[in-house]
């Protein structure tokens, strides 16, 4: 039977290994990981699936942060990687992992992601509409650049890492 639970109850080199056999080992020089550069996967809205004590996916959400060319400030969450193992992809485990991160997430929050319009738009209602301005910590395909949510800034500004606030010493 397969179960959702949190990431944190996975071990993380277990997750690691599953990320290097979904996306390459030279997965670490990609734009989205410049984006949540310094930062934790939000606990609440990271998954994997597992049967059997085994690992069949994941899915981390980040904080990024939009600053607006014109001052505005927008923190919002970087879904991804959804990562499934390569033998057991074409079973719908990724849609799971994602219906589950975005319910988790509640109705209109603010998310952004890179990766295929056609999928997530279809079965997620991602798109590329209100990103076509930003600029990221890296190369990216423009139409792969997507975004959901009522609070999405729609206006040209920078996406990056939303760092922990430090603490007055």
């Amino acid at each position: 039977m397969i179960q959702t639970v949190p990431i944190g109850t996975v071990a993380n080199d277990a997750v690691e290994r599953l990320l290097d056999r979904a996306f390459g080992a030279d997965r670490h020089t990609r734009t989205a990981y410049r984006l949540r550069a310094g930062t934790q996967a939000l606990p609440d809205l990271s998954f994997a699936l597992v049967e059997d004590a085994a690992l069949l996916g994941s899915i981390q959400c980040w904080p990024v942060r939009f600053d607006g060319d014109d001052g505005t400030v927008c923190p919002l969450v970087l879904v991804g990687p959804v990562a499934i193992l390569p033998e057991r992809q074409q079973e719908g485990l990724g849609r799971r992992l994602m219906a589950t991160a975005l319910a988790a997430a509640g109705d209109g929050a603010p998310l952004t992601l890179i990766g295929d319009p056609e999928y997530y738009g279809r079965f997620f209602g991602f798109d590329a509409a209100a990103t076509a301005r930003w600029r990221l910590p890296g190369p990216v395909e423009r139409h792969r650049l997507l975004a959901r949510g009522a609070q999405v800034p729609g206006g040209p500004g920078v996406l990056g890492p939303r760092l922990p606030v430090a603490a007055p010493a």
